[in-house]
Order: C-alpha cells, then structure tokens, then sequence
C-alpha cells in the first residue's frame, strides 16, 4: 500500500470538496491522456485507481504476432516467453503491466498540470452550484478583507463579495467580524465564480422575519409585501392566517423584543410593520401611517391615487426626505397624488426628526416636558430649557441654531414646490428634493388647497412605536398565546434598537406618534 499516494487523495477530497468517484474518474482520465500521448490513440489499455490501497495500475493490451510493424500495439512472441511462461501463441493478446516511471519527466509534468486543471474546473462548479442553489437564503461569514468599494467574505473558504451599493449606510465593518448577509447573484468569472452578497436587498429583511419570527417560518403569518430605503426606514406588510393570531403584534413580539433583534442586525434602520388589506384604500392608508388621511380616491387600473390631507398631516405623509410616503408607493403599488388642504401655517417638524441629533435620553425628557416638535423648541424660553437635566446655555443655543437651520432649508424646499405632490414606486431617493419628474406644477383649486409645503417633513423616530388611527376596519386578533402583552392595532407599528414597542396605547395615544 502506498500511503504517501492514500494521504494525497484523502487530502484532495477533504480540501477540495470532492466526490471521491468524481476524483477517481479525473486521475483515470489524467493518466488515459498520458497512455494515449505515448502509445498513440489506437492503443488498448485499462487504468485501474485504487484510493483505499493507493494504487495506481495500468494495463496495456498488445498483439502477439511473428514479426512487429508496430511496437505501441504489437509484440513478438519471444518477446513474450521472456516475460511471461503463460502459454500464449500469435494471434492472442498479451496484457503488459506499464511502470509510470517509463512515461518521463516531460509526461509527468504534462499530467500533473492537467489534473489540477481538472480539479480547478469541478472545483469551481461545485462552488458555482452550491451558491446558486442558495440564491435568496443567507449565510454568515467572516470580514477578511475590506476595499473602497466592496467588502470580501470569507464564507466556507470561498471569497463572497459585498458591493458598496448592497452595503447598509453608514453601516461600519472591521475585519474579523461575522457578518450576516443574503445571496444575491452568482455569476462565473474567469478564475472562480463570481459570488454576490447584500444587506441591502428588501429579501435580506424578508428573511431575517422569517427567522426571528416562527410564525413566519411556519406560514401562519405571511409577508405580502416589502418596501426599503436601506439603512433608513423600511415598510413592511403581513396578514395572519389564522383569527387567533394578530400579525403585527407576533411581529413585534413582547415588549418589542423581536423587532429590535431585526432592527439591531440591520443597523438601528426604521421598521414600519403594517397590517395588510385586500381592500386597496384601506391598504394605503395603513402604509401612510401615522397620518390621517382626509379623503383617498383610487384607480385600480390605472394604479394612481389621489389623497386630500389636513395641512398639519403633510409632514406625517410625505416623512422626512419623502422617506414615508416614497414606501407606501413603492409598498402598495400605487403612484400617489398628494394635495394639501387648510391656511397656511408655519413650517414645522416633529422632535423625533431630531433624534440622531439629540440622543435618545435628551429626546425622551423634552417630550416629557411637552416639547414635541422643533419650533416648541426654539420658542422656549431659556429658564424653562434650563431646567431640564443634560441642558446648558451653550448646548441650548447650539440646539436651536442645528433646528432653525433644518426648518429654514426645509422651508426653502418647501417654497419652490406650488401644486400637487406626485409619487410613483419607481422614485429615486432624491427625486422629491430635485423636483424631477416626481413634481409636477399644478394650481390650486377647490378646497384642495395648495400645495404641500412641509418637504423634508417629519416622520416617526428611530425609536418610536406609532398606530394608524387612520386606517379604518376590524382590528386584527388578540395576539399570539406567546406574546400576552402585546396590543397590535390594524394600523402600523415602527420600531428601532434603542426604543421598546409598548404594549397598550390609549385612545390620545393615538393621535400622534409617542416616544417607545
């Protein structure tokens, strides 16, 4: 037994991921190539590999005639008395056992190219296959390499790729860290296979649902739909199929604890989970949550909606940088047709806009003092700013200046934008600040109002957890017999790391988006 040759084979199919017949079949045909090359393609041999022993044999079938014409495929007969006593005559086949020391040095080097050629090429359909039937599913890797404009992976010893564009923003990586992503695209290259990955794909948060939430895995609870600015604010809708089992409350789980494991693993981004509707009105006016909707007037064919909102709901409708009303767009399928109605008041913007800015705890005590929106703020008196804990003369006046100055350029948007506001699924991110083909010039008539003037507007913190008093219909179940203490309502809830999903909301609670 050679154990030198037993130990490279084990190797091979250990490193290499080798079926041991398939590793088998290339060695025979690796040393098939090197008979032919030296005996020409007419000659008749077996290669017999044996892994377990080691052995590698082959056998050459030669004529046995009186006299040789050609010495690859003939052999005279007393040639064949010396090499053998069987008794053998001209016109039988004589079975010559070849020693590989005989094929030399430039044959050896030839097969030994050959062969890790093949093994290269399986190697690289195993890998192409294996992440090809994993399209959709994610994997956890290690971060081994980090460049300016993608992120290696190593993932099973295969290298896996995370572009910059399927990257969360302002998300930060180290090398070292596992990392979570989804697979998103496997395509061959010239020296491996091409394998894609993305945090940023809507699918990579449709999965994480499926395992933190069992219901979903089980199919009780079914995601109809997913909207996502990636690293902002995601949309997301569910239904239950089972009465007893209220689909938002078993997303968002006791005291949130289910959402926030998302939230956390998608870096702190908003998560806004929605009951859904067959009923198309009802449906927009859940994914518009937390404003409340004057009047929507649909056209299933055309898929186009028109909704009339109080002039104090505009910055609730369209959220901050169009972030709200671009995912119930893209959510519902809907291109939206806002018009504004009521006198004209002075810009404003919720508190919780300011959540990043402020902090989570500072953020929390101003709005238990009653400050909740900016101008409330910035119309304080110092005395009454003072009293609050973690507040100074200088770091109120640099809180009123960073306000001031987001109201002001909110503003100057909001001036330049007279008519109706129009959305369509398909909106780039920017196409409400640029006044692209998102905007169009209208005048206003009727009781329509003029245009919305709240651009980057409002929308509900990083930690808020906010109802739709808007969306008529039934409520939805009492929950899941697992989660006691959640009251999911038919409308939305939004949740981020930091804050906690209550539990009951009161009936003023939901008029307005609170404080987790």
């Amino acid at each position: 037994m050679n154990f030198d040759i037993v130990e490279s084979f084990s190797q091979m199919v250990r490193e290499k991921r080798l079926d041991k017949d398939m590793l088998v079949g290339i060695i025979e045909d690796v040393f098939s190539m090197m008979v032919r090359k030296k005996y020409g393609l007419e000659a008749r041999f077996d290669v017999i590999v044996n892994m377990d022993k080691g052995e590698i044999e082959i056998y050459l079938e030669k004529e046995i005639v009186k006299e040789v014409e050609d010495p690859n495929l003939q052999i005279d007969l007393a040639s064949v008395r010396k090499k053998t006593d069987e008794p053998l005559d001209v016109g039988d086949d004589y079975v010559e056992v070849i020693d590989l020391q005989s094929f030399g040095r430039r044959l050896i080097i030839s097969a030994k190219q050959n062969l890790n050629q093949r093994i290269k090429e399986v190697e690289k359909e195993i890998i192409f296959n294996e992440y090809s039937n994993t399209i959709g599913e994610i994997i956890v890797g290690e971060i081994y390499q980090i460049r300016k404009n993608e992120i290696l992976i190593n993932h099973n010893r295969n290298e896996l790729v995370l572009p910059k564009s399927e990257q969360i923003a302002r998300e930060r990586y180290r090398k070292g860290e596992t990392i979570r992503a989804i697979v998103k695209e496997v395509r061959k290259g010239a020296a491996s296979p091409v394998v894609v990955v993305s945090r940023a794909d809507p699918q990579f948060l449709t999965k994480l649902f499926e395992i933190e939430i069992p219901e979903i895995y089980d199919g009780i609870i079914e995601i109809k739909g997913v909207a996502r600015e990636a690293g902002e604010r995601s949309k997301v809708a569910v239904i239950s199929h089972d009465d007893r089992i209220d689909a938002v409350g078993a997303c968002v789980g006791m005291k949130g604890v289910r959402i926030h494991a998302i939230v956390r693993e998608m870096n702190n981004e908003n998560i806004d989970v929605v009951n859904y509707s067959d009923n198309p009105t009802i449906y927009l006016q859940r994914a518009l949550a937390p404003a409340k909707l004057k009047s929507t007037e649909l056209d299933p064919e055309t898929k186009r909606a028109t909704i009339v909102v109080e002039k104090d709901q505009v910055s609730l409708v369209i959220g901050r940088n169009g972030l709200n009303i671009r995912l119930a767009s893209r959510l519902t399928g809907f291109e939206i047709n806002l018009i504004k109605e009521g006198v004209e008041e002075e810009y404003d913007m919720d508190l919780s806009e300011f959540r990043e800015e402020l902090g989570e705890p500072l953020l929390e005590r101003l709005i238990e003092e009653g400050y909740t929106t900016a101008r409330n703020v910035i119309e304080a008196p110092m005395d009454s700013l003072l009293e609050i804990e973690g507040l100074n003369v200088d770091k109120i006046g640099e809180m009123k200046a960073m306000m001031e100055k987001e109201l002001e350029e909110a503003d100057i948007d909001d001036d330049e934008l007279q008519g109706s506001l129009i959305v369509t699924p398909t909106d780039a991110p920017d196409a409400l600040l640029t006044g692209e083909p998102a905007m169009v010039q209208r005048p206003a008539g009727g009781s329509a109002g003029t245009a919305p003037e709240e651009e980057s507007a409002a929308a509900p913190g990083a930690a808020e957890a906010s109802e739709s008093a808007a969306a008529p219909g039934p409520e939805s179940g009492s929950g899941t017999d697992s989660e006691p203490d959640v009251d999911a309502p038919s409308g939305s809830k939004t949740a981020a790391a930091d804050g906690e999903t209550p539990g009951n909301e009161s009936a003023e609670e939901e008029k307005s988006p609170k404080s987790a």
